[in-house]
């Protein structure tokens, strides 16, 4: 990830503020804090955000009202709230508001970035789902006829392999987490469906291994990672 992401984090606690900000910094999240939530719509106005971290109680705008107001602008920004309610009523607010998640303090700064980074790897899921074409190496990768090609020679791959050939693309040279691929092509991640994508898996590193510079890894405990030399695959 060469560009970093940038987050608009508004939090009124100063202390967890920073601390959340310097954690972010860390991982390589460019990070703008704001106090309040007037400021950050400020913030959000002047700047370019990937996503948004709120806190719901804040003084002069809470993170509800912030977030009504960041939807008028950009329906599709994604928000996280973090909040010390655990009511049922509230969270349910947050999530007609347009909440993508919510987590209730306290919280460790480890479970924020992994549902962070699990949001937005859904956010480029659904960007890459519009492309109907890849370059994997040496290959082709027509999504839509399901046409792996190289040279003249062409292969017609079943549903569930171009699905998830289509998914490893979208991730390539990233970690496709096993859980996400299991819920977005099998809907369930039980162990019947991951034995069957481990099949599917074996079947696609054989459509790929005659171009050496292309490979299908496991990462232990994770899921996949797609190594490909071509940056936009």
């Amino acid at each position: 990830m060469d560009e970093k992401l940038r987050i608009l984090l508004c939090e009124d606690d100063e202390n967890l503020g920073m601390l959340l900000r310097e954690y972010l910094q860390a991982k390589n999240f460019e990070t703008e804090l704001c106090p309040d939530g007037e400021a950050g719509y400020k913030a959000f106005l002047k700047g370019s955000f990937d996503l948004c971290v709120l806190d719901v109680m804040m003084p002069k705008k809470d993170g509800f009202s912030l977030a009504k107001d960041i939807r008028q602008n950009n329906s599709d920004i994604p928000i996280i709230f973090l909040t010390a309610k655990t009511l049922k009523e509230d969270v349910l607010d947050g999530f007609k508001i347009g909440a993508d998640d919510y987590i209730t303090k306290p919280f460790s700064m480890e479970e924020l970035v992994f549902r962070i980074e699990a949001i937005l790897r859904r956010v480029k899921g659904k960007k890459n789902r519009d492309r109907t074409t890849y370059k994997i190496g040496s290959f082709t990768f027509d999504t839509q006829k399901q046409i792996l090609a190289r040279g003249e020679k062409q292969t017609k791959l079943t549903t569930k392999e171009s699905e998830l050939l289509s998914l490893l693309c979208a991730h390539a040279n990233e970690i496709l987490q096993r859980d996400f691929a299991l819920k977005t092509i099998w809907i369930d991640d039980n162990y019947f469906n991951a034995r069957s994508m481990d099949v599917y898996i074996t079947k696609l590193r054989k459509h790929l291994k005659e171009d050496e510079s292309v490979e299908i890894i496991n990462i232990h405990g994770k899921g996949y990672k797609l190594i490909t030399p071509d940056p936009d695959c």
